[in-house]
């Protein structure tokens, strides 16, 4: 190699920088700075910039914060009032929270609510699970026949599913008949004028409209779980129980977590079931708030009441669906 003396009678190979290790510090420090620069760019998001995005999104911002935040504000106000749609408003403080812990009449709705939450909720998932399991499993033939019947019902207006099973439910109705043409009199009973049988009778509705929403969940949920999950199970000698909870229940759990969530909230929001089917009698046997809501606003004329009642739906509604989100995101860590 040509080598060119230096200053200092050394040998130095030609092409070298004459100042030594100027050059390559020269060369690392453009390369940081071209580094800086690449790094710089990689974290702004692409596109355009974010403010652009949030003038995108103002519009549906606006119209949410003016029919949803705005009158939700306005019902927090009037909870602590005193008011009958009419005169002047009054301050009532906590007032009208208090009466809902300690006012049999306020309370009994929310209980009744958590009752039917059994039908609407807990009998739907577990009647979805078991039905989508089983058209899954014997591969069933005619399996879009069963899954547009099982959800039927999600599709008719709430009015008519209520008009309809008030007519099935009465006492002359198709029930009674059915119990009547198999000998099993005694059992007839208007349900839905009975003080025992008229939460129950709205609740069996309840699942009869929330199963399908499950079962067309849990179906779609099946065929996303890797088939060879089940061979392997069943090599290792896993009878259908046992599949079942080592397979598809895992398997099956962010679709559960939807399912709950929806059933919950349709259960906790019911109103027009009741409304058409029992107006929340006998007595208040068949109350829930939604219902509970109306009677008092336009009712009864005790709008801070009904106000106070509305925000503890509200929060009832927000606590349940969070801790069943927080319950399936802690399971799947």
């Amino acid at each position: 190699m040509s080598t060119a003396p230096t200053t200092e009678g050394q040998a130095r190979p030609l092409g070298a920088h004459p100042e030594g290790d100027g050059g390559s510090d020269t060369n690392r420090r453009r390369g940081r700075t071209m580094r800086d620069i690449a790094a710089r760019y990689r974290r702004q998001a692409p596109g355009e910039p974010r403010a652009v995005g949030y003038l995108y999104v103002l519009p549906a911002l606006v119209l949410y914060a003016l029919f949803l935040l705005v009158p939700l504000g306005q019902t927090v106000w009037l909870s602590f009032l005193h008011w009958d749609g009419l005169t002047v408003a009054t301050w009532a403080g906590l007032d009208n929270y208090q009466g809902l812990l300690t006012d049999p009449s306020l309370r009994g709705p929310f209980l009744h609510a958590l009752v039917l939450l059994l039908f609407y909720a807990a009998l739907p998932v577990a009647l979805g699970l078991l039905l989508a399991s089983a058209l899954s499993r014997f591969r069933v033939r005619g399996t879009t026949f069963f899954r547009t019947v099982f959800f039927l019902p999600q599709v008719l207006a709430m009015v008519v599913v209520g008009v309809a099973w008030r007519s099935i439910l009465a006492p002359d109705g198709l029930l009674n008949d059915a119990l009547k043409s198999v000998g099993l009199e005694s059992l007839t009973r208007s349900w839905l004028g009975d003080y025992t049988w008229a939460l129950p009778a709205v609740g069996a509705v309840g699942t009869w409209v929330e199963t399908g929403l499950c079962v067309v969940l849990f179906l779609a949920g099946t065929q996303r779980i890797p088939r060879e999950l089940y061979e392997a199970a069943r090599m290792d000698g896993a009878g259908a129980l046992r599949e079942f909870f080592a397979v598809t229940l895992p398997g099956l759990r962010a679709e559960i977590a939807v399912a709950l969530t929806l059933t919950i909230v349709a259960g906790l929001r019911n109103f027009d079931l009741i409304y058409i089917t029992t107006s929340g009698g006998p007595g208040n046997a068949t109350s829930v708030p939604a219902y509970e809501v109306y009677h008092r606003a336009f009712e009864t004329n005790e709008v801070g009441s009904a106000a106070a009642m509305g925000v503890g739906l509200t929060v009832m509604i927000f606590v349940l669906t969070v801790g069943v989100a927080r319950l399936v995101e802690g399971r799947n860590r």
